[in-house]
């Protein structure tokens, strides 16, 4: 009786939507208790849960996409809805303008040739280096990326998030050390080396970080497109 009610539930469509939505919506709640601490980040325990979840039913992630993939359709609504706090704060994008195009023809090479320099020392293969190349750009434009330069999407794919969530963990952290106080800096880090993640992230912590975050995720994805496909295709 078990079984066949797992095998109804697991070819519902709207089953994995409501997993899904379910165990973000209990990592955010358990993110908030923690006072957003940034190893209690929803994103990652989510991934863990989903993770472990599929692997003890053996269900394949075509399965599981076929039923969420709602989730990846409204990316392309809520990225565009970046838009809404990027006009609020207009006037401190005006003003930090030389900065923001400073920071963005620094950092947007840096973050490709510093994985790809890091992985030649520690000999990684060339594929695998080529797949580091748009790590920090949002997955829909790292993708397309890797089909331009030669590099495996799957694998690119995983190396975005696994930038994301390591950027979102650690980048609260970091600017503390460092001693980083100006939101908007902050912000611009965060969304230019960790994308979309890091700026759930930022938005956790000051709006301000998270319109900023927004705004060097959307101008790296273009900056990484143009770059990658010229110096390493």
């Amino acid at each position: 009786m078990g079984d066949k009610i797992w095998v109804f539930l697991a070819t519902s469509p709207l089953f994995w939507l409501t997993l899904t939505i379910g165990i973000f919506l209990t990592a955010s709640r358990l993110a908030r208790a923690s006072g957003n601490h940034p190893l209690v980040n929803p994103v990652l325990i989510s991934v863990g849960a989903i993770v472990l979840i599929l692997r003890l039913t053996g269900t394949s992630y075509g399965d599981y996409f076929e039923g969420a993939q709602f989730i990846h359709f409204i990316l392309g609504p809520a990225t565009v809805a970046l838009a809404i706090p990027l006009w609020r704060h207009r006037a401190q994008v005006r003003e930090l303008a030389v900065p923001i195009a400073v920071a963005l023809l620094v950092g947007a090479p840096f973050a490709m040739f510093s994985a790809v320099i890091v992985g030649r020392a520690i000999g990684m293969s060339e594929s695998l280096q080529l797949a580091l190349v748009p790590k920090s750009a949002t997955a829909g434009v790292a993708v397309g990326i890797a089909e331009q330069i030669g590099a495996n999407s799957s694998l690119v794919a995983v190396l975005v998030i696994v930038t994301g969530i390591i950027g979102a963990v650690i980048v609260t952290p970091l600017m503390n050390a460092m001693g980083v106080k100006d939101y908007a800096a902050r912000g611009f880090a965060a969304g230019l080396s960790a994308h979309g993640i890091g700026t759930a992230r930022a938005f956790q912590v000051d709006p301000l970080a998270g319109t900023f975050s927004g705004l060097a995720m959307a101008l790296n994805g273009i900056a990484t497109a143009i770059l990658a496909g010229w110096l390493f295709s």
